[in-house]
């Protein structure tokens, strides 16, 4: 029976042989096979002055052994029978764009071939004159960029660099901790804020207190923003309510025995809308596909926004103020909503819009999945840290009033924030004439803080590539320049504290009562760790404790 297989293969020989023949390259002839008595006339046997006539591999065209080759036909349509399409290996690619050669004669069909290896000796020579060998992947982008700077910084010092990029835009990049004082310091009228590619939905022509947004945030907006999300707290006065519900919502995380990316973005995200908008909002799977359609049309968003974008956008904001007006004391809406003195949904105009900045909140905690997930495989490979952190998850239930603090959970969460931080670079954009070093650069420039290379630089931080919770012990760990998860002065995001108690809070639900037995990837516990890691590829295996 005639197998796919066994076709690719006989049409890989026929135009193997056929690229043979017009690069003079030596290629032993195929097999005869015996001839069939009634195979070429109705009457019996073979004419004995006819040619012997042979078909070609790979398809039904007969033609006289020691003739001239016919011409390769091209591939087609498959036919009304065909159930399936043979697939085109790299190999028969590669052969198919050979350049043509000089056409010569086959060795005659009687000859013996030289060695037994002769097809597959052809095949080696074709594919190491026609086919280029496969560049090495290089590394991974935040890995390559590092090992650039560095080499950088040793052949021209920590002065900031102005280096010309891909768009042939160019960009001073700082190399130096002392610069990034000044990074952070500078207010907006020298030094603008770009929104990264992490503010999915936001809208950079208007100012924000999420730190996503160009220039500085309206006082009145800012601190009403502060207000809700409890910004110099470390446990959130509404701590409670929102505990009870990640404590509902984390038995998603536990429920199947393994926990992926998908899993962790169901059980955060029902959680975010319940502590954002209230529980009303916790099964509305409509918002959650707009808000999903925001997140993924990042690009579209940021340049010129298409109508369909719009049209998702604003469906989302006309829901939520839906849920703004029905949302009880305790969900952050209404919290801001009280702070602005206004209606829930902002239209007299008369302040903010506490609506409008509880979609960029939701858009924000779209970070925190991905986090949870780096957080937990990073225990799982340190099994002596995850004892540590559920003995913390498991004597917090005791806490009362102090629930909520998970101090080496905040740590472990910092650790993994530094070690693959959300937004891995910040750029700023000065707006007057500046300068740098005794260099001055015009206004327009882009000034690019790299934090991943800062918060993983061998050369300045003990252990950069190594996971270890303990350094966020030390007093001022959170005020080193060189560390920014979330950023310093006034562009620090007001979410930070917010984040790290839902984030540990999770972490603690899932160790509480279970154990990571199994981590892909999986990791050195010793060893430097790699530059980068895809929540795509995570996936735990838990146990019960």
């Amino acid at each position: 029976m005639r197998t796919v297989q066994g076709a690719a293969l006989r049409g890989l020989k026929a135009r193997v042989r056929a690229l043979a023949e017009r690069t003079g390259l030596p290629v032993r002839p195929a097999r005869r096979r015996p001839a069939r008595p009634d195979a070429h006339r109705p009457g019996g046997g073979a004419e004995p002055d006819a040619p012997a006539l042979r078909r070609l591999p790979g398809d039904g065209t007969p033609r006289a052994a020691g003739g001239p080759p016919p011409a390769e036909p091209r591939p087609g349509p498959p036919g009304p029978g065909t159930a399936t399409r043979v697939r085109r290996t790299p190999a028969a690619a590669a052969l198919r764009r050979a350049p043509a050669g000089p056409a010569v004669a086959l060795r005659p069909a009687g000859t013996a071939s030289p060695s037994a290896t002769a097809p597959l000796a052809t095949l080696a020579a074709l594919l190491s004159r026609r086919v280029r060998p496969r560049p090495r992947r290089r590394p991974a982008g935040t890995y390559a960029s590092a090992t650039a700077l560095r080499a950088l910084r040793a052949r021209r010092g920590d002065a900031p660099a102005l280096l010309r990029v891909r768009s042939g835009e160019s960009v001073l990049v700082l190399l130096d901790p002392q610069d990034l004082r000044r990074f952070y310091a500078d207010p907006a009228g020298v030094l603008t804020a770009d929104p990264p590619r992490s503010c999915r939905g936001a809208d950079p022509g208007d100012p924000a207190g999420t730190g996503c947004s160009r220039g500085e945030p309206r006082a009145e907006r800012r601190e009403m923003t502060a207000d809700a999300l409890g910004a110099d707290l470390p446990v959130h006065p509404a701590a409670g309510p929102i505990l009870a519900a990640l404590a509902e919502e984390a038995r998603h995380l536990t429920a199947a025995g393994t926990l992926d990316l998908a899993r962790a973005r169901h059980a955060v995200h029902r959680a975010a809308r319940r502590i954002v908008l209230g529980d009303a909002a916790a099964d509305d799977g409509e918002l959650a596909g707009w808000l999903a359609q925001l997140c993924a049309g990042d690009k579209g968003l940021r340049g010129g926004r298409t109508r369909a974008a719009r049209s998702v956008e604003d469906r989302a904001r006309a829901r939520i103020r839906q849920y703004a007006r029905l949302a009880g004391g305790t969900a952050l809406v209404a919290r801001a909503a009280r702070h602005a003195g206004t209606t829930p949904h902002g239209e007299d105009g008369s302040g903010p819009d506490p609506a409008d900045e509880a979609r960029l909140w939701l858009l924000a905690m779209d970070a925190v999945p991905e986090t949870l997930l780096r957080t937990l495989l990073l225990l799982g490979a340190h099994p002596a840290e995850q004892d540590a952190a559920a003995a913390e998850a498991a004597a917090e239930v005791a806490a009362g009033p102090a629930r909520g603090e998970l101090p080496r959970l905040r740590a472990c969460v910092r650790e993994s924030l530094r070690l693959y931080p959300v937004v891995p670079e910040l750029v700023r954009i000065t707006r007057t004439e500046t300068e740098w070093r005794g260099v001055r650069h015009p206004a327009g420039t882009p000034v690019l803080l790299p934090a991943a290379f800062h918060q993983r630089d061998p050369e300045r931080v003990p252990a950069a590539h190594v996971f270890v919770p303990g350094r966020w012990k030390n007093p001022g760990a959170d005020q080193d320049i060189r560390m920014a998860p979330f950023g310093h002065g006034g562009g620090r995001c007001p979410g930070a504290q917010l984040g790290l108690m839902i984030t540990a809070a999770l972490c603690a639900e899932v160790l509480r009562t279970h154990r990571i037995t199994d981590t892909r990837p999986s990791l050195d516990p010793v060893g430097p760790l790699p530059p980068t890691l895809d929540p795509q590829a995570v996936r735990l295996t838990l146990g019960r404790r």
